[in-house]
C-alpha cells in the first residue's frame, strides 16, 4: 500500500466519520482535498511504516480532542486490507505498520509500470513555455548559463512527467546594444587593436574575427577594406545607427549567426533540446513591439512624458513607471520583453498557459515591473507569469576558485566544464542544488570515483543492480516463483518504503519547480540500496573457507543461499530499485550505466 493509498483512505475514513455523525462538529466541507491529508514515514520505525497527523489537522474543527479523534481513526483503518497494526501517540499522530505483503506490492507496481512509474497527467491541458538560457549570443556560454541549461532541462522533464505540455525556448538576445559591442570588438581583433573599453574580450573574439574574414574572403568580400567610419547602410540599403559602419556591419551580420551556431551546438552536446530559438530582432522586424504598445495603450497604461513614452506600470505594482521609448526615439530594452510576453501568451503554435522565465542573480530588480507588465494585459502575475532566479555558480579546484577558460578569458564556460568533469558530472552536479542557493563545483570531487561524489554513488547503485541481473542469470535465479511477502526483513522494508515515495517526489518536484528534489531522493535511495545490498543476497554468497571441499562446501553454499521464493523476490526488488533509479537519472539528463 503506497502513501497515495493510505491518504486516500485517510480521507475516505474522515468523510465516513462525518456522516456516521461521529466527528463531532466536523462537517464534509471543512474536510480538506485528500493531498492535504500527509502520511510520512517516521524517523524511528518503531513507530511504524507510515505515520498521519490528520486528527490532529481536523480535531480543531470536530470540536474533539486529537487523540479522541485519532483513536476513532485507527479503529477503521485496523479494519483495512493490507494494515497489520496502528497505534495512536503522542498528542494525536497515527502511526501504521503494513503487513509484509501489502508493503511489498510497491515492487510489482513498479516493474509492471517501467519507467512510467510515478508519473502523472495532474499538470495535462497546460502548456507551460520555459525559457532557460538565453545568453547574450557575443560568447561561448558560460558557467551560469550552464547551470540553467541543466536546471531548465531537468526540469522541464520532470513536468513532463506530470503531464504538462512543455516549451523548451532559448531567446536569441540578438538586437540592441550588446550586439553592437561584440561586432566592434571583432572589428579592433582584425586590426589587431586593444578591445574597446567596452567590449568583450578572449582568444575565441581572435577566433570570430578570423573566421569572418576568411568567409567574407570566400565570398569575394575583402572585410577589412570596407569604410570604418560612422554611418553608411546595411546589405539593404537601410541607414545604419550612429557608431555604427559598413565594415562592423558585415562583421555582425557574419558572426552573429557563427555564435549561434557554437551555442545551439554545446546545447545539444549538454543533451539540451529546445523547441523554440526565439530571436529577438524579430519582434521590430515583424512589428510587435509596436502592437504591444498600442495595446497597452488601448488599455490605458501608455502615457507620455518629457518626449518619451511611459508603461504606467505603478498602477500594477511597480515601484516606478518605466519607459519604452526613449526620447530620441529608440526603444528601451522593457519594450522588447512585452513584446516577447505577449507573443508567448498569444503564438498560433503552442501558446503559453504558463510563461516560465528563468533569469540570472542579476536580474531580481526586473521582477516588479515583469509582473506588472503581466497584470496590464489582465493576466494573474504568479499564474500566467512566473519568475524563477538562479544563484552564482562556483568553480573550484584543491580548495581555490578556478578561471580556466583559455577561449574566453576569465570566465568558466560549458565546454571548460564537460572537458573537465563529463557531462553526467555537470548536469547532476548543477541540477541537484536548489537554484536559488549559490552552488560550488568541486572538480576533484566530481572527477573521482568514490562515495562522496553523488553523481557516482548513485549512478553506481544502478550499475551494481545491473551485476546482481548477471549473476543471477548465471546462477539461474529468475522471477519465478517470486513470494514479495517474503520481503520482510528491516533492509527490505527500508527499500520498499523508498520506492514507495517516488510518485509523491515526482509530483512536487513539478509543483515546486524543484527539480533538485530528484537527486535527493535518487541519493537517499542509492544510499538505501547499497545498505541493502550489504547484508541480503539475491545470489548465494561465494565460498569464503579456502578449506571447504566436496560436499562440505556445496553445504557452506546451501546455508548461504536465500531459499528460491525470497531470492526471486529479492531480485525483483533488485529491478524495481533499478528502474525507478534509472528513470530518476533520465529526469535529469544523466546516463543510467550498467558497469562502472
Amino acid at each position: 500500500m503506497s502513501p497515495e493509498a493510505l491518504s486516500e483512505l485517510i480521507f475516505n475514513i474522515a468523510n465516513t466519520l462525518v456522516s456516521e455523525g461521529k466527528a463531532g462538529t466536523l462537517t464534509a466541507d471543512l474536510i480538506p482535498p485528500q493531498a492535504k491529508f500527509a502520511v510520512m514515514r517516521p524517523k524511528d520505525r518503531a513507530h511504524g511504516d507510515w505515520a498521519s497527523n490528520a486528527a490532529m489537522q481536523l480535531a480543531k474543527k470536530a470540536g474533539m480532542k486529537p487523540r479522541d479523534l485519532a483513536e476513532l481513526f485507527a479503529a477503521e483503518l485496523t479494519n483495512a486490507d493490507g494494515i497489520k497494526s496502528v497505534e495512536v501517540a503522542g498528542p494525536g499522530f497515527i502511526n501504521i505498520t503494513l503487513d509484509s505483503a501489502s508493503a511489498a506490492a510497491v515492487v510489482d507496481t513498479v516493474l509492471e509500470a517501467g519507467s512510467d512509474y510515478g508519473k502523472n497527467d495532474h499538470l495535462s491541458g497546460k502548456t507551460l513555455n520555459l525559457e532557460f538560457v538565453s545568453a547574450n549570443p557575443t560568447g561561448p556560454i558560460h558557467i551560469g548559463g550552464t547551470r540553467w541549461a541543466a536546471v531548465g532541462d531537468s526540469m522541464a522533464r520532470v513536468l513532463e512527467a506530470n503531464g504538462a505540455k512543455v516549451v523548451r525556448e532559448y531567446y536569441f538576445n540578438d538586437h540592441g546594444e550588446q550586439i553592437n559591442r561584440f561586432a566592434k570588438s571583432l572589428v579592433a581583433a582584425a586590426h589587431g587593436e586593444e578591445t574597446p573599453i567596452d567590449g568583450y574580450k578572449g582568444a575565441y573574439i581572435d577566433e570570430i574575427a578570423k573566421r569572418v574574414i576568411d568567409e567574407a574572403n570566400a565570398d569575394g568580400v575583402d572585410v577589412l577594406s570596407l569604410p570604418r567610419v560612422d554611418g553608411g547602410a546595411d546589405q539593404d540599403g537601410n541607414p545604419l545607427g550612429e557608431g555604427d559602419s559598413e565594415q562592423r556591419e558585415e562583421f555582425r551580420k557574419r558572426a552573429v549567426p557563427m555564435m549561434f551556431d557554437e551555442i545551439q551546438r554545446s546545447m545539444k552536446n549538454f543533451r539540451v533540446n529546445f523547441d523554440v530559438w526565439f530571436h529577438e530582432n524579430s519582434l521590430y522586424s515583424d512589428g510587435e513591439v509596436d502592437q504591444a504598445i498600442a495595446d497597452l495603450r488601448a488599455r490605458g497604461d501608455i502615457y507620455e512624458k518629457d518626449g518619451a513614452t511611459w508603461f504606467e506600470s505603478t498602477k500594477h505594482g511597480d515601484d516606478k513607471d518605466r519607459v519604452i521609448i526613449k526620447s530620441d526615439g529608440n526603444y528601451a530594452y522593457f519594450a522588447a520583453d512585452i513584446a516577447y510576453y505577449r507573443n508567448k501568451r498569444h503564438r498560433e503554435t503552442n501558446p503559453a498557459d504558463v510563461a516560465i522565465y528563468m533569469l540570472g542573480a542579476d536580474h531580481h530588480g526586473y521582477i516588479g515591473r515583469m509582473m506588472a507588465m503581466c497584470e496590464a494585459f489582465g493576466d494573474k502575475p504568479g499564474e500566467n507569469m512566473q519568475i524563477l532566479i538562479g544563484q552564482l555558480v562556483n568553480v573550484m579546484k584543491d580548495g581555490k576558485a578556478v578561471r580556466m577558460s583559455k577561449r574566453a578569458g576569465n570566465v568558466v564556460t560549458i565546454d571548460d566544464l564537460t572537458d573537465a568533469i563529463g557531462v553526467d558530472a555537470s548536469r547532476y552536479s548543477l541540477a541537484r542544488t536548489d537554484y536559488n542557493s549559490p552552488v560550488d563545483i568541486d572538480l576533484n570531487l566530481l572527477s573521482s570515483h568514490s562515495n562522496e561524489n553523488p553523481v557516482y554513488y548513485v549512478q553506481y547503485a544502478h550499475a551494481r543492480s545491473c551485476n546482481v541481473d548477471r549473476n543471477a542469470a548465471a546462477a539461474g535465479i529468475t522471477y519465478e516463483g517470486a513470494d514479495v511477502s517474503l520481503l520482510d526483513t528491516t533492509a527490505d522494508g527500508e527499500v520498499l518504503a523508498a520506492l514507495a515515495q517516488w510518485p509523491a517526489l515526482l509530483r512536487e518536484a513539478g509543483d515546486l519547480r524543484a527539480p533538485h528534489r530528484v537527486a535527493h531522493y535518487l541519493e537517499d535511495l542509492a544510499a538505501t540500496y547499497h545498505k541493502w545490498y550489504n547484508v541480503e543476497r539475491v545470489v548465494p554468497m561465494e565460498l569464503t573457507d579456502p578449506e571447504a571441499r566436496g560436499e562440505e562446501a556445496e553445504a557452506i553454499r546451501i546455508a548461504k543461499a536465500p531459499e528460491p521464493a525470497r531470492a526471486a523476490a529479492r531480485l525483483k526488488l533488485n529491478d524495481a530499485v533499478q528502474t525507478v533509479i534509472a528513470e530518476g537519472l533520465d529526469l535529469l539528463g544523466v546516463a543510467a550505466p550498467d558497469k562502472m
